[in-house]
């Protein structure tokens, strides 16, 4: 696990049927690397987040059946940047 913090939403107009109706988002990791990740919790733009990665973000995104390799466990309730940039 990792913490991240949401950038922003990812919009997209074709997906593949499994990720039909999921919530995506832009996240980003201390050394400023960007990804995509599964969002089942809500997170919103700002927010740090815990996310999970590998085989284990399919579990986590509760259907083991979507094609995911990073998905947000959870919205931390306090994390500042002087915590989370070197």
């Amino acid at each position: 696990m990792n913490i991240q913090r949401v950038v922003r939403d990812l919009v997209t107009t074709h997906r593949v049927t499994t990720l039909a109706h999921k919530s995506l988002r832009v996240v980003e990791d201390a050394s400023g690397t960007i990804e995509v990740a599964l969002d089942p919790v809500g997170a919103r733009p700002g927010d740090f987040v815990f996310t999970i990665s590998t085989s284990a973000a399919r579990f986590a995104a509760t259907q083991p059946e979507i094609p995911t390799d990073l998905t947000i466990g959870g919205i931390i309730d306090y994390w500042s940047e002087e915590l989370w940039r070197p």
